[in-house]
């Protein structure tokens, strides 16, 4: 058996920020994570870190220099588009770095460089949390390894296995999911869906329904079609990849070849992403040794701040560890004050947000939002 003092589970940006900063203060912390390497898998596109909260904790964890040279040009500009391919609303980067966009695997690359060896323990997939008294907790791992710590933090996504300890509550399907798809090469192999998504980010969007890409590095189109259908359904369309494309695709059936082609070009077969969402009022009493970040603790629907409030509950967390030297329970009870207000305010924002983007004013809706 392994005691440690602080135990991370999740080596997604939130514990990994949260390892950083606590680093920084010279507080050691061991991150769990169930992969079993930093390459076991694709860690997604483009992440616009705002620098009110994404980029406050980048600068809490000393990195913000290595994090600028990572910020893709460009990135920043915005446009809608009509189902027709009209151009409805474009804003150009203006350089202003108020939301500069990096690729996630590469902030992910700079944080765990940042961490001591050995702080990352990879291939240890928790399956159990079970309360020693005294805000101590024993961690068992499907490896059959088992740790004691004295404080435990759920970073472990939407399933998280630590959230049990502090709530009820389970994510629920938010009524809309995400189909992923990829282009790559654009400019050569996909000219005019490469024109139509310009520079930066593509929205095109009606009543329940979607395309939205980003333009990536080398040229990558990374899109996501938004559906407002039932999970049976969006289950089914995907079972099988050979008919998946085309059967998205008809749903946006009248809308300008450039766009439909971000479905129908997929270099890949279409990925479905179901999304799901916590109550937006998410929160729990003090339990004595254990809190959340990110996901864990307060799923929501997508609106460009999962990344970022992740990050900011890392670095906000850890600083409060900090500054309570000696009393967890203190530390905890600080951050979680300012945590629950802020989630609860970033969720309602992120359902006005995809009323704006799936409403019965879409596409206008956007526009105006994006013209105010």
């Amino acid at each position: 058996m392994t005691t440690t003092s602080i135990a991370i589970i999740g080596a997604g940006l939130g514990g990994l920020t949260l390892a950083r900063v606590l680093h920084v203060h010279g507080i050691a912390a061991t991150i769990y994570e169930a992969e079993v390497s930093a390459q076991a898998r694709a860690q997604g596109g483009m992440l616009d870190i705002h620098d009110f909260n994404g980029q406050l904790a980048i600068k809490a964890a000393g990195l913000f220099e290595e994090f600028h040279a990572l910020i893709h040009p460009g990135g920043q500009a915005t446009r809608v588009l009509g189902h027709d391919g009209a151009v409805l609303f474009e804003q150009l980067d203006d350089g202003s770095g108020g939301r500069p966009e990096v690729q996630r695997g590469e902030l992910r690359r700079i944080l765990l460089e940042s961490l001591p060896a050995g702080a990352v323990q990879w291939g240890r997939k928790l399956t159990q949390v079970t309360p020693l008294g005294d805000g101590r907790h024993q961690l068992t791992f499907a490896d059959g390894t088992v740790v004691t710590c004295g404080l435990v933090v759920g970073a472990d996504g939407a399933w998280s296995k630590v959230r049990p300890l502090l709530s009820d509550a389970k994510p629920t399907y938010a009524g809309i999911s995400l189909i992923e798809t990829w282009l790559r090469d654009s400019d050569r192999r996909h000219p005019a869906s490469a024109a139509a998504v310009g520079d930066g980010a593509l929205f095109a969007v009606a009543p329940g329904k979607g395309i939205l890409a980003h333009r990536e590095p080398e040229g990558v189109l990374h899109a996501y079609i938004a559906l407002n259908k039932p999970e049976t359904w969006l289950e089914d369309a995907c079972a099988d990849p050979a008919t998946a494309s085309a059967r998205i695709a008809a749903e946006f059936d009248g809308w300008a070849p450039a766009l439909t082609a971000l479905i129908t070009d997929s270099d890949t077969p279409p990925v479905l992403r179901v999304i799901r969402e916590l109550p937006a009022d998410h929160r729990w009493q003090r339990v004595p040794g254990v809190t959340l970040v990110g996901d864990a603790a307060h799923l929501m629907a997508p609106s460009g701040e999962g990344a970022n409030l992740a990050m900011l509950d890392g670095a906000e967390l850890a600083q409060s560890i900090a500054a309570h030297a000696g009393n967890v329970e203190a530390a905890l009870a600080a951050y979680e004050q300012a945590l629950f207000p802020r989630s609860a305010q970033a969720a309602a924002e992120a359902a006005d947000l995809h009323e704006i983007l799936y409403g019965p004013d879409a596409p206008h809706s956007l526009v105006k939002m994006f013209s105010q």
